[in-house]
């Protein structure tokens, strides 16, 4: 058996290296028993036995339950311990905070909501976050806090854990939201787009594929999660799949972020309240000019149950931001390839009625090779896909990208990451 200060100084001896992928193997399901480990690894039976019990020490496996036999003493499957540790997400929308506590194998345990303006600023934002944090903490107590993530609407360094220019979320530039959730927690943290974390949680819904897809969200505003073969695509500075800024041909809107003609500042939800309103005061009708006329603020969610109900304007408006959206999407398909196009939001939430004007540009503007195996779906409009997505990301950074340098202590430190 390798000796603590070998493990621990993460020297990569076969030792090591075998005990790193059984741990894994059994993590995700590719052998559950001592034989089919030793068929998968080549190791002898000896060795196995050597390598999982020092895995039982270091609190990562246990024993399971008895699979089936097959002529001599039945199996003890062998489970990973992901009761061990907690995983906790913090999704950031433009008007609203969820968090959420799951398990090592990426289940939510517990959730909270809160209606919320990001646009408040970093250090009141934060604070009301990791409040709502604490009380899930509270409610389900136990196991201790391995890593948080967080996302935000708009583009992150994820390297650095900083908002780079995000055109909604004044005085977040540069923010340093890592540290502050690693010094509340003592816990490794992640800070990612708010689409990426939704893209990740296609990725588990799409457990097994290598997917290349692309999620637009057309929210408050809009963005693209990029997955390239199951692995998110980021760019260099954290850009990559800010749709919402590219320009629309003969606009001249002006945008949140200081230009003009962006595509959120014509097909976003603000952009089509802004719309909206416009269209009221110039003499439509119907049941959204009714609700604006006995003077409740109009949302971008009153405008798609307004569509749902058969309002003509509101029906008109997000007809408009889906053609429009969808001529962008057409050149991310035809650079970038995908299958699977996912489109997701509450603008969206309109399901077909968007979803149709989307496709049809799609695939009157894309080339007929990118298409040909091309699909186009709404998402689940699940409330919790941000915080599964979260975890998904959790889960990656600690056992696919950095388990080798803190295997050896048991339990992710902050210490090996910094």
């Amino acid at each position: 058996m390798a000796n603590e200060s070998t493990l621990r100084f993460g020297a990569q001896t076969d030792e090591v290296t075998s005990l790193l992928r059984i741990v894994n193997m059994v993590r995700t399901g590719g052998a559950t028993t001592r034989p089919e480990i030793g068929r998968i690894t080549g190791l002898g039976r000896g060795v196995v036995t050597q390598r999982v019990d020092q895995a039982y020490e270091m609190g990562y496996l246990a024993d399971g339950d008895y699979g089936p036999s097959s002529g001599g003493r039945a199996p003890r499957h062998v489970r990973f311990r992901s009761d061990r540790g907690r995983l906790i997400v913090c999704a950031l929308g433009a008007l609203h905070i969820r968090v959420g506590i799951a398990d090592l194998e990426g289940d939510i345990v517990d959730q909270a909501h809160t209606p919320w303006e990001i646009s408040r600023g970093p250090a009141e934002t934060l604070e009301t976050a990791m409040k709502l944090i604490d009380e899930l903490i509270a409610r389900t107590p136990g196991a201790p806090i391995w890593a948080v993530t967080v996302g935000v609407p708009g583009p992150v360094d994820f390297e650095t854990g900083r908002p780079v220019a995000p055109p909604i979320m004044p005085g977040w530039n540069g923010f340093d939201i890592r540290s502050a959730f690693e010094q509340r927690y003592d816990a490794p943290t992640w800070v990612d787009n708010d689409v990426n974390l939704l893209a990740f949680g296609e990725l588990v819904r799409r457990a097994g594929e290598d997917a290349n897809l692309i999620y637009v969200k057309i929210g408050s505003g809009i963005g693209a999660g990029l997955l390239s073969q199951g692995r998110v695509h980021r760019g260099t500075n954290g850009a990559a799949g800010d749709i919402g800024h590219v320009r629309v041909r003969e606009s001249d809107a002006l945008c949140r972020c200081g230009k003009s003609g962006c595509l959120e500042a014509v097909a976003s939800g603000w952009a089509l309240v802004n719309q909206a309103e416009a269209a009221i005061a110039e003499g439509a009708d119907g049941p959204l000019a009714a609700q604006h006329a006995a003077g409740e603020a109009i949302t971008p969610e009153d405008i798609t149950r307004a569509a749902e109900a058969g309002d003509a304007l509101s029906t008109g408006l997000l007809q408009q931001s889906a053609r429009i959206v969808g001529e962008s999407i057409a050149a991310l398909v035809n650079m970038f390839n995908p299958s699977v196009i996912v489109i997701g939001g509450v603008v969206a939430g309109t399901g077909e009625l968007y979803l149709a004007e989307v496709r049809q540009r799609v695939y009157e503007l894309s080339l007929p090779l990118a298409t040909r195996d091309l699909t186009i779906v709404n998402s689940v409009n699940d409330e919790g896909e941000p915080l599964r997505g979260g975890a998904e990301l959790a889960r990656e950074q600690l056992f696919e990208v950095t388990f080798p340098r803190w295997f050896a202590d048991g339990k992710p430190t902050l210490a090996r990451f910094h």
